[in-house]
């Protein structure tokens, strides 16, 4: 029997270990929390940090594993490349994830490569970057260069902003380094977002999406993406053209890679990110009922060395949305109320909390309270939806004094 090593057991990455299961494959799974839900599907667990490189290769080694995967996990993706490039298995460069997956090596990697590029630099030390924070353009965006999920993301209007932002951003940072950019303001109502995927070095299928935001709590923090995306012809082929450039100067060969992408009043377009790896907030399960393209199977036969096809059909007339169930204070949740007739339109809902269980305020992907699929009949009552969420669905939550 093949072994497949998963880095990572959320609720989020328990849809790659099942199918993982489905496929006949020897689920082993790597995770630093003892109480990970993911255990209770994978075969065999170990109890170990997905970045701690050298501890995931020993289990590899000692599993003999067939394939390593980090599912929807931007920290374990350059684990995931050095193990596999350790052991001769089916991996991109470790170099190449490295670059993607720290935003200081992407910034310098893009400007390199005559990608547009804000100005960027990275820092380590607070004193550093005050000294230096003048040469920049206010506004400017502060940012753990090695956070997912917008943890720690936030804009700094002006130079007076600047070091309550730095402590943020530092506070969510794993290795306490962070990088300042200057504002990007986009010429478009939505941030470009999605997942595509590669293989022989090609984007295959392209998973574009509108990601929306909600000003009101963080608006860098996705609350909801939506299918079908809502720009230009024009737009959509430069976002595939560069995409593509990019895949080619990073030498990528396979894999699922969730890209950000801004593009600016003069058509210049910007990557904020590529993660190489499948998008969190259930990407991969929106698109599959967008568009029946399973990027699942197709991460997981990628990384065992099978060859994978999509069919590649050209979907009309869904309307498919995702909400990201979410709290505007901290507190204890009690329940998800409906209104309007929204729950018409509900085709799926993951629900991470129970009733008593404490929330926080919404500052970060990891904040989540669950994700809420629905479909819509129209383009115009999906518009309608993503407007003013709130207006249909509350989340209930007792405030503790």
């Amino acid at each position: 029997m093949k072994k497949i090593l998963l880095l990572g057991g959320s609720t989020q990455q328990i849809p790659a270990i099942e199918f993982a299961n489905s496929q006949g494959y020897y689920t082993v799974l790597c995770d630093y929390l003892s109480d990970n839900p993911g255990q209770n599907y994978a075969k065999k667990f170990y109890c170990v940090s997905t970045t701690d490189k050298d501890a995931i290769l020993e289990v590899a080694k000692n599993e003999k594993v067939d394939g390593v995967v980090a599912y929807a996990s931007d920290p374990a993706a350059p684990t995931a490349a050095y193990v596999a490039e350790k052991l001769g298995l089916p991996t991109n460069p470790y170099k190449s994830v490295e670059i993607l997956a720290f935003k200081d090596k992407f910034r310098d990697f893009l400007r390199e490569n005559n990608f547009n590029c804000p100005k960027a630099k990275g820092f380590s030390s607070l004193e550093n970057a005050k000294e230096e924070i003048n040469q920049f353009t206010f506004p400017v965006m502060v940012k753990p260069i090695d956070s997912s999920g917008s943890k720690g993301v936030s804009k700094a209007e002006k130079v007076e902003d600047f070091e309550e932002a730095y402590k943020i951003a530092l506070d969510n940072s794993r290795g306490k380094n962070i990088i300042v950019e200057e504002f990007i303001e986009q010429d478009h109502d939505y941030m470009i977002a999605g997942d595509c995927f590669v293989i022989d070095g090609e984007v295959e299928f392209w998973g574009l999406l509108n990601s929306h935001r909600n000003d009101n709590v963080n608006p860098y923090v996705p609350v909801g993406t939506s299918y079908p995306i809502f720009i230009s012809k024009n737009r959509l082929d430069l976002v595939k053209r560069e995409t593509q450039r990019l895949i080619d100067s990073l030498d990528i060969e396979f894999g699922a890679f969730n890209i950000e992408i801004m593009i600016d009043k003069n058509d210049k377009l910007y990557f904020i990110e590529m993660g190489p790896r499948n998008g969190g907030n259930m990407i991969p399960d929106l698109l599959y009922m967008a568009t029946g393209e399973d990027m699942i199977a197709a991460t997981i036969e990628s990384a065992m060395g099978n060859k994978y096809g999509f069919n590649n059909k050209i979907i009309q007339n869904k309307f498919i949305s995702t909400y990201v169930l979410h709290s505007d204070k901290d507190g204890i949740f009690q329940t998800v109320q409906y209104k309007n007739g929204i729950e018409d339109k509900i085709l799926k809902e993951v629900i991470y909390k129970q009733k008593g269980d404490s929330v926080q305020y919404f500052d970060g992907a990891n904040k989540a309270i669950g994700i809420v699929f629905l479909k819509f009949n129209t383009h115009e009552e999906q518009i309608n939806f993503t407007k003013d969420p709130e207006n249909w669905i509350e989340v209930i939550i007792k405030q503790v004094i």
